[in-house]
């Protein structure tokens, strides 16, 4: 694919008026027959990196897949193949993750592909099912290699590259240094891309909070935390990291119950359920974000302002992970770290200072948005555009005040005022959108 078909893309559909100098490394990089291996941080632009020389390799369409992506969790699948799908024009991309429907996924597959984005798990299970011809691949990237080169993902991604026969193009990604990269990547005299040293730019704009709790159970302490940042306004956008499940769901509960805007995320919930908490998170109805390590690494989350461990991360490369959700291209950012009593803090954690929230505060605050959800979405021929005339012609509301709308496949979900969110519900009782009676319902 020509750089002159591509690269005005980048402009037009996702904002970016000028390559960084990674960007363009990488992208010089492609017209040389060598491997990669691009070692940068998060949030610098490393997705859009290894996609422009994907896309300049590709040669024209042939309806059979030419480019694997295989990256570790569902939301990296989806991430990504958002990018691509907007400025790889004239080439058919499938994603394939878990809780994806397969039928949706053999469909797809069945019409013919020339990019695939996918889990290691299901894109293996595909292979096996013969649902898909991966002969013909030439480029294989592998996003995030260290967690999917990891004990547990190692024996499927042998499986999936032992099939990949013709690669010729290997790319890889990490923001972290692997130190043993396995014999069965059949890497050719790769070159490695470091920007690792950036991280010292990020740091810079990274303030590390020490926040002492006196009870080992840090909860009263948190919802202080909470009253702190949001300074006698809004909820500021926070994560929460803890390192269990388990703990997720008491600490999400413990701030609900007291009347804290927040949503849980983590791996034991549905597609559905973690694509709806990262909605009600991007479009400010739930600014306060719950999760474990799983939400540390490729999710599509906007101007996060503070990262709070509630637990410590257990090694220095989850901790950089997580810290990397906030102070992401050239913002800045806040990190606290909540301390037990007799906790100890781990080696690679550096205080900037400590903060005291006033125990006696525990205010939750209302947000500034509340989400619609409509039970119909881009299978049913629903745009963004509908929504938002359906809002305004019958809800009564106002366009300047609509939010974040996103639609998946078969729902979608709108951001309107939060003390506006009720009138607007009972204006669209009954009413059809685009001709069809949804049902329509308040989050």
């Amino acid at each position: 694919m020509r750089e002159k078909e591509f690269l005005p893309l980048v402009k037009a559909k996702l904002g970016i008026e000028e390559l960084n100098p990674m960007q363009r490394q990488m992208m010089g990089q492609a017209s040389e027959a060598r491997d990669i291996i691009l070692l940068s941080p998060t949030g610098s632009g490393k997705t859009l990196a290894f996609i422009l020389p994907m896309l300049k390799i590709l040669k024209p369409t042939t309806g059979r897949v030419q480019a694997v992506v295989v990256a570790p969790s569902r939301e990296l699948v989806i991430q990504i193949s958002q990018i691509v799908n907007q400025i790889a024009v004239g080439f058919k991309v499938t994603q394939l993750y878990g809780g994806h429907k397969v039928e949706d996924e053999v469909n797809s597959l069945s019409a013919g592909t020339d990019i695939i984005v996918a889990t290691p798990g299901r894109l293996l299970d595909h292979i096996n099912r013969r649902n898909i011809d991966v002969l013909p691949t030439r480029i294989l990237v592998l996003d995030e290699f260290d967690k999917s080169l990891e004990l547990g993902f190692e024996k499927e991604m042998k499986k999936i590259i032992d099939r990949l026969k013709n690669v010729s193009r290997y790319i890889l990604t990490s923001a972290t240094q692997a130190d043993i990269l396995p014999d069965f990547l059949r890497l050719d005299n790769p070159v490695t891309i470091n920007y690792l040293s950036e991280n010292k730019d990020l740091h810079q704009r990274l303030r590390v909070h020490r926040v002492d709790s006196d009870a080992n159970d840090k909860l009263d302490s948190l919802g202080a935390l909470l009253t702190h940042l949001a300074d006698g306004s809004q909820h500021e956008r926070s994560i929460i990291f803890v390192n269990y499940r388990e703990s997720a769901e008491r600490v999400a509960a413990y701030l609900n119950r007291h009347g804290f805007p927040a949503v849980l995320y983590h791996g034991a919930l549905d597609q559905h359920e973690r694509e709806t908490a990262v909605s009600m998170f991007n479009n400010g109805s739930r600014p306060v974000l719950v999760a474990t390590d799983l939400a540390a690494r490729g999710l599509d989350i906007e101007n996060v302002r503070s990262i709070i461990h509630y637990h410590q991360a257990l090694t220095p490369e989850t901790y950089t992970h997580r810290n990397g959700r906030t102070a992401r291209v050239d913002r800045e950012g806040d990190i606290y770290v909540l301390v037990g009593p007799n906790e100890d803090v781990k080696e690679f954690t550096e205080f900037n200072d400590t903060v005291y929230p006033d125990m006696s505060k525990r205010e939750a605050k209302t947000p500034a948005y509340a989400t619609i959800r409509f039970s119909a979405g881009k299978k049913e021929k629903l745009s963004k555009g509908d929504i938002v005339g359906f809002l305004i012609k019958e809800g009564g509301a106002d366009a300047s005040g609509i939010g974040k709308i996103d639609v998946f496949d078969h729902y979608s979900l709108a951001a309107v005022p939060f003390d506006e969110a009720s009138r607007i519900l009972e204006n669209v009782k009954g009413k059809k959108v685009k001709g069809e009676k949804r049902l329509i319902s308040l989050l």
